[in-house]
């Protein structure tokens, strides 16, 4: 396996300034944990690749 995008680090401190989860809506997308999301966000920042180009595998969105 990879070696995680973020750090525990990293996460314990974007962590208490993410909003709380508000209640799900009854259709739509699933939503992603928070952490998966921030690796995908930072997956395309370092690496310039368009979000819709994300590797599925990596389980953090669009792909």
């Amino acid at each position: 396996m990879a070696r995680p995008r973020v750090s525990d680090d990293l996460w314990a401190a974007v962590e208490p300034l993410l909003p709380p989860e508000r209640p799900k809506p009854m259709a739509g997308r699933p939503r992603l944990p928070d952490r998966a999301a921030l690796t995908g966000i930072l997956f395309v920042l370092v690496t310039g690749t368009p979000w819709e180009r994300l590797p599925v595998e990596m389980g953090c969105g669009s792909g």
